[in-house]
């Protein structure tokens, strides 16, 4: 499990093409379907394939061989871990006071009196190496020139000893033990500490003069050949140094990763060489094992190899399982690029003229300006949906329908676009997945490990060939408890990914024969903390996405958006016509046990869901300006239970409905201000510094002083009553209602109002470049994007022309045309954000082109959407209205005078 902070989440999105975050882990992109580690030998584990750290998993716990050549020197009467802790733990003290017959220490008081008698070379032997291992290290020498060089004085090193003292012990030692283990031992503490004071070639002499003529190759051996490889390092004499920790490698099981660490491969000489000093056919493999496993490209010829030298060989089974996790990752990412990308996070290049929609400041004059794509949408653009967009489009989704599944997507072969991986395409991809089927069941054929099997059964999964992989796994007969679990998630994977259709027939046996993947153990309270969970995916979240998958293919989108996203989430993106196929499922009698536990696990909302629908349909209606919709729709909402808070300035809410009565929820506490005009646009001020009530407003007592929603739509009903009529009122009615439409639009303070949203706060829902993004394939992620319908700005201006129409007070209609400027302003903010000039960088002429597309732009902009201001301008300069608006609003001053 892993723990990300919000802001840890919100850098590295912004970051995501260089991926420079600290906490981005690759291993987390895929949904890691077959388990690499049911190898048998645990001490290749780290060879297994990771991207995100030097070598697999964080910590491989395999038994040391020089703890278990001492359990046996020990005559097997300890287990592993007491043998462990008396050889590495027990402190030099202890084992001294147990020596002299008096300790405290339990364990030692176990061991018996009798047990330094009989083991006396063995116990001095432990005393003498526990007194020098803390001097174990060498010597630190800094470069006085490097700016960050520091005397490290505090630690000690191997030259703290007297080397001659030491050395003259250590020899006396050596020729003073009769046990030949023991004499062995000693003759490694006599390699390592010339090593350690770096006598490099004393090191590699003692290792001719004490330890080749025991003719012992055990434990201690090896360890005395890592020193005597890291001595000829010293030396610069690499490939020496390169076999003798390749040797070190082969045998030990608890050092392999610092063994291959020391082996500098980093070229084919070092290769070369390393192949030609390799005589036996273990040598000969292991060689070709590492040649494979760091040139990591096409690994079948390796494999062959390997497979002609020993088809049983573990490290085969190593580069099997890496290949296949490569594959994997190659057909099956939780996300994927897509040319769509533009349509869910990145803008489209749009013009950058003095007005370009991306400059809004929340702190700037009455000019609307707004923010294109900002700091949430870049997030977006790293969390792209797994399978594209969204769509209502029957022929796309017709042409899904026939497929029965995004695994068998004609136009998704592979399963998903490699990326980063051996292949440069996908025709690669497939005639890679065919040579290793054919290499892996001509092993399976031949070697007694039922890991082939698995390996087989598991590739024709992933051709899509079920039947065959069933037929495989079926064959298989074995109690190692690693194999079974794995076969068992196979047969799942099989059983599921091949149902043509999910009904209630398959949900009862998902529920009965596959529950553990889709009913996870409810965290306890004590588990919650600041930071998010972020597990790697899973075979649960993979099985999680094939049934989101069947039902939006099967219609039942509702079901296919549940799987994957709570309900809360709709408030992302409140796209009523889901909505509806949601409430339909909520609403659903007779649900089964699955559709109980699994699908409706995620309706999060709080109060009365049917009261979380109507406010979606209810805005949406108000956003069109169909206030008595609207009113039918407020009116059905009971039990109301608030909005969650999506803004990103408001993580430290994670994202919870605000408790506070008094303020807007979602429904209630609406100001009367909505009615009302900007003074100067900051979205980020108190609404009474931004926002000023019309001098007239007194006249309409239906303007509440804090209404909701409800009491908003039969508010203005009323006003459009009163609009309907002729003279001053009914001007002044039409311009509140315009008001109002404008002051929720994306454009006004108030533009939380109908989108589901609780502050003005400036997010990705208040976007003018985004399109309505296809869902091709389900509802994956849906929180990770919003859309919002664009604006018709045009119901505003239609409320503002009849008010023009209605008025004779000049000043009015001053004030009038200046509220159509602004909408009018979004409408060319629209229009702009889909303009694209499709200049390429290294273009001669790109200066050129660029200032010619930026003049078009504006010649656009002052021909067609000036209308409102030029009639301002022209008409009503010697207003009080118009001086009043050069004066609070810089832009206007601007244009008016040039």
């Amino acid at each position: 499990m892993k723990k990300i902070g919000i802001s840890a989440l919100l850098l590295f999105a912004l970051n995501q093409q260089t991926q420079a975050c600290a906490w981005y882990d690759p291993d987390y992109e895929y949904f890691n379907l077959f388990t690499q580690s049911i190898i048998k030998d645990k001490s290749y584990l780290p060879f297994l394939l990771s991207y995100s750290s030097k070598f697999y998993g964080d910590e491989v716990h395999v038994h040391d061989e020089n703890i278990e050549a001492w359990q046996k020197f020990f005559g097997n009467k300890y287990n592993y871990a007491e043998t462990e802790y008396l050889v590495n733990k027990v402190s030099y003290y202890d084992l001294n006071e147990f020596k002299k017959g008096k300790t405290n220490n339990t364990f030692l008081k176990k061991l018996g009196p009798n047990f330094y008698t009989q083991n006396k070379e063995a116990i001095d032997y432990l005393l003498q190496a526990k007194y020098m291992e803390p001097y174990m290290q060498i010597k630190f020498v800094g470069n006085p020139d490097n700016y960050y060089f520091s005397e490290q004085t505090a630690s000690v090193n191997a030259s703290n000893l007297n080397f001659n003292n030491t050395m003259t012990a250590l020899t006396n030692l050596y020729n003073a033990a009769k046990n030949p283990e023991i004499k062995l031992r000693y003759a490694y503490q006599i390699v390592r500490f010339n090593h350690y004071t770096q006598n490099y070639q004393q090191a590699v002499d003692a290792f001719k003069k004490y330890v080749e003529p025991l003719n012992l190759k055990s434990a201690p051996y090896y360890l005395a050949l890592d020193q005597m490889a890291g001595a000829l390092r010293g030396l610069g004499k690499g490939q020496d140094a390169n076999w003798n920790f390749f040797k070190v490698f082969s045998f030990s099981k608890a050092r392999k990763e610092s063994a291959f660490t020391s082996m500098q491969l980093s070229d084919s000489t070092s290769f070369k060489d390393l192949m030609a000093r390799a005589q036996s056919p273990e040598e000969k493999n292991m060689a070709t094992f590492l040649l494979a496993y760091r040139d990591y490209s096409n690994p079948i010829p390796a494999m062959e190899k390997m497979y002609d030298i020993d088809p049983n060989s573990e490290i085969l089974k190593v580069l099997a399982a890496r290949s296949i996790n490569e594959l994997e990752r190659s057909y099956l990412p939780i996300m994927y690029n897509s040319d769509e990308v533009n349509n869910q996070g990145e803008a489209t290049t749009s013009g950058n003229s003095k007005e370009n929609s991306s400059t809004k400041s929340t702190t700037s004059t009455t000019e609307q300006k707004v923010e294109k794509p900002s700091f949430w949408s870049r997030i977006v653009s790293f969390f792209k949906n797994l399978f594209g967009g969204s769509s209502d489009d029957s022929t796309e989704r017709g042409a899904n329908l026939s497929d029965k599944s995004y695994l068998n997507n004609p136009n998704r072969i592979p399963f998903f676009s490699a990326k980063d991986n051996l292949w440069d395409d996908n025709d690669k991809v497939l005639n890679y997945i065919d040579d290793f089927d054919k290499f892996i069941d001509k092993t399976k054929d031949k070697s007694n490990d039922e890991f082939w099997k698995i390996a087989s059964a598991y590739l024709k999964f992933l051709k899509k060939d079920y039947d065959a992989s069933n037929n495989i796994l079926n064959d298989i007969k074995t109690n190692n408890p690693e194999y079974l679990q794995e076969i068992k998630k196979m047969k799942a994977l099989n059983a599921i990914v091949s149902q043509p259709k999910i009904d209630a027939d398959f949900e009862n046996k998902l529920m009965t024969e596959y529950k553990e993947y889709f009913i996870k153990p409810e965290k306890k309270a004590s588990d919650s903390t600041e930071y998010y969970d972020y597990s790697p995916p899973s075979t649960s979240d993979f099985l999680v996405d094939i049934l989101a998958n069947r039902y939006f293919l099967q219609g039942e989108d509702g079901k296919a958006y549940l799987m994957n996203n709570s309900l809360s989430s709709l408030q992302y993106s409140p796209n009523a016509d889901l909505a509806k196929k949601l409430q339909s499922f909520i609403n659903k009698d007779n649900k089964t046990a699955f559709e109980k536990e699994v699908v409706s696990k995620n309706i999060d909302i709080k109060g009365n869901p049917d009261a979380f629908f109507n406010l979606i349909y209810g805005d949406q209606e108000m956003r069109n300006a169909n206030f008595t919709k609207a009113k039918d729709y407020y009116s059905k909402i009971k039990d109301f239970g608030g909005l969650n808070d999506l803004s990103m300035y408001n993580n430290t809410n994670d994202n919870k409905t605000p408790t506070d009565p008094s303020i807007y929820n979602g429904f209630n506490n609406i100001s009367p201000l909505v009615f009302g005009h900007n003074v100067w646009e900051s979205f980020g001020s108190a609404e009474t510094e931004s926002m000023k009530a019309e001098s007239f407003v007194s006249d309409f007592p239906m303007i509440g002083a804090d209404m909701n929603k409800l009491e908003l739509a039969n508010t203005a009903i009323e006003l459009q009553k009163i609009g309907a009529g002729t003279g001053p009122k009914a001007a002044q009615a039409n311009q509140l209602i315009g008001n109002m439409l404008y002051n929720s639009s994306i454009l006004g303070y108030y533009r939380e109002l109908f989108v589901m949203d609780l502050n003005n706060a400036g997010w990705n829902k208040y976007d003018f470049w985004k399109t309505d993004t296809p869902y091709k394939y389900y509802y994956k992620n849906y929180s990770y994007t919003s859309y919002i319908k664009p604006e018709n700005f045009d119901l505003s201006i239609n409320y503002y022309k009849k008010a023009l129409d209605q008025t004779t007070d000049k000043d009015q209609k001053a004030r009038i045309l200046f509220q159509m400027a602004s909408a009018e302003q979004g409408k060319y903010y629209q229009w702009e954000s889909k303009q694209q000039n499709n200049l390429s960088w290294d273009d001669p002429n790109y200066e050129q082109k660029r200032k010619a597309f930026d003049a078009q732009i504006d010649k656009t902009k002052n021909d067609k959407y000036r209308t409102y201001f030029a009639q301002l301008k022209q008409n009503y300069a010697d207003t009080q209205s118009f001086k009043d608006l050069q004066s609070r609003c810089l832009y206007f001053k601007y244009y008016t005078t040039k």
